[in-house]
């Protein structure tokens, strides 16, 4: 067997001297972030983004300063959720996120791209680094929550932020078909194996309002998310529905503006961290 060098970066050996930590990268050295929350989906289109915006507003709302990094570089929507539309600048410190109209912090790719059109032809290498500086060289200031959107799967931005990023949990967000429950086992053991504590699920598109009797209505059928939820001890946090108008206010960059009582449990359950 080799000396040991010492140095963990570049040893695959899994030895007692080995920090667990080592991989995590330090923030900008202007920013202060006290509590990390990835938010994540076993597929695409559940709505993740859309709860991050959400629980991110309400966190706002509840007097918390709160950050959004846009992991999901191939797929950036949090600039459009939320109206921004200027692009971001940097100083001797580091790059400025953008901030909302509340107050909010984002960054995302789209902020640097020419065009919000333009896409992001990346391997997975380049854009798990990109994720990590939008970390290390953001000035975030001070931060009370900052959730990371990020894409669907257990791919290389996942494995990234969890281990270069201090996240103190994660959201899985979910729909209510039952082919779901299987993927979100996949992302419930992602985070295990990287020792993540997983808060809950966050299930969308659970029902619709009858807009005549008010009735709930549940286009996918019954859901199976409870199920899941108790298959792996974990609580469900909010079942948000189908509505039309909260979809408007996305396109239109209105998020902020958008107020239920569906997603509070979860945020209860990020404050009492």
């Amino acid at each position: 067997m080799s000396e040991c060098t010492h140095d963990c970066s570049s040893c695959g050996v899994d030895c007692p001297s080995r920090d667990p930590k080592s991989l995590q990268e330090k923030e900008n050295a202007y920013s202060h972030i006290r509590h990390v929350i990835g938010v994540v989906s076993g597929k695409g289109g559940v709505g993740k983004s859309l709860v991050t915006g959400l629980l991110a507003s309400e966190m706002k709302r509840r007097g918390h300063s709160v950050a959004v990094l846009d992991a999901d570089v191939t797929g950036p929507s949090i600039p459009k959720m939320f109206g921004i539309h200027e692009k971001a600048m940097g100083n001797e410190m580091g790059i400025l996120p953008a901030v909302t109209a509340s107050g909010i912090e984002v960054m995302s790719v789209n902020l640097l791209l020419e065009k919000d059109t333009d896409p992001v032809v990346w391997r997975g290498s380049l854009i798990a680094g990109t994720v990590k500086q939008f970390w290390t060289d953001v000035v975030w200031g001070d931060v009370d929550y900052m959730f990371v959107d990020m894409p669907p799967g257990t791919g290389d931005v996942p494995l990234t932020v969890f281990q270069s990023l201090p996240v103190e949990g994660i959201i899985i967000v979910l729909s209510p078909q039952e082919l779901v429950g299987m993927i979100v086992e996949k992302a419930v053991n992602m985070a295990r194996m990287m020792n993540i504590p997983v808060l809950g699920l966050v299930e969308n598109m659970s029902y619709y309002l009858c807009p005549d009797c008010g009735k709930k209505l549940y286009p996918f059928g019954q859901s199976k998310t409870l199920q899941v939820a108790q298959a792996h001890s974990l609580p469900l946090l909010a079942s948000l529905p189908i509505d039309p108008s909260v979809a408007s206010a996305c396109d239109m960059g209105l998020v902020e503006g958008v107020k239920g009582d569906w997603i509070e449990g979860a945020a209860a359950v990020i404050e009492n961290l």
